[in-house]
This record gives structure tokens, sequence and C-alpha cells, in this order.
């Protein structure tokens, strides 16, 4: 199984740092997510690479918890975390562009995760991959679309 993966940009007229505490800020993730409502971090957890969190995710089929583990927190430059510590990476790349920060999002559905898939849900375990991956690939830009509509907003 190779991982499945998809990733979109947008440009924001936000300086990267600034945009960076945004992002890494995955209490406010509901602001922006189409499919996660809320995230917590675990206590004492710091916005820092090997830091847990808690996202309460929802669509209209389904309501479900994920634990996410940061693996990269580099102030203006990305924020990434995997899903259960190994199944799905999701991140923020950030870039400095000529008017603000080119805002990457980026989304690895891992061989670790499709093979849980396969344990878990046996002969529908392609039907399931594939719902996640077109979720990705419609959430992408609703999450870019948002968190540029939010920055760009408290930025005036």
């Amino acid at each position: 199984m190779q991982p499945l993966t998809h990733a979109e940009s947008i440009v924001i007229a936000t300086p990267p740092e600034v945009l960076y505490d945004l992002v890494s800020d995955v209490t406010r993730t509901g602001e922006w997510s189409p499919v996660c409502r809320a995230c917590e971090w675990d206590d004492g957890a710091t916005r820092q690479v090997g830091d847990w969190f808690t996202g309460h995710n929802e669509t209209p089929t389904r309501t479900w918890e994920t634990r996410s583990q940061v693996v990269a927190a580099d102030r203006g430059r990305e924020f990434a975390w995997l899903v259960g510590g190994r199944l799905v990476r999701w991140g923020f790349l950030l870039e400095p562009v000529a008017g603000g920060t080119r805002l990457t999002e980026t989304w690895e559905f891992r061989r670790e995760g499709q093979e849980l898939f396969v344990e878990r849900y046996g002969d529908d375990a392609s039907a399931q991959i594939e719902d996640r991956r077109t979720a990705a690939l419609e959430g992408i830009p609703a999450t870019l679309a948002a968190i540029k509509a939010i920055a760009e907003g408290s930025a005036r």
C-alpha cells in the first residue's frame, strides 16, 4: 500500500509567524475545519513536538474522537501532527511570499492507517479509505479559505 497524499495552498496577507500562531492553536480548529468541531490539548501541552491533543469530529453520518501527536512545530515554517501517532499526517507549511504567506495544508493517509482500515473494515476498507480521501480533497480548500478569512479579518 502506498500512502495517499494531497496538498493545496493559498496566499494569506499575514506574516508567517502570526499565521503560525493561529494554525498551531489547535483549540481554534473548530473555527475553520469542516469536520473537526473542537480540539483540546492534553494536560501540560505547550504546542511542541511530542505534545498530544484530542479532536472531536463530526460529519452528517458519524461522530468520533481522535488523539494526535505534534510531529513538527517550527514557528513561521511548519506545524504538523499524526493522528493516532502514526496513521494520518496533517500539517501546515508556511512560506513567506510578497504580500504575506503561502499556507499549504498537507494530508497523508499513511500505510499504517490504511492497514488499520483493512483490519477494521475488511471488505469495506477500500470504500472507507476513499471516503477519507474525498473528505480531505473537499475539506482542505474549505479549511484554507476559512483560515484566510479569519487571518485577514483579524489583521485589519
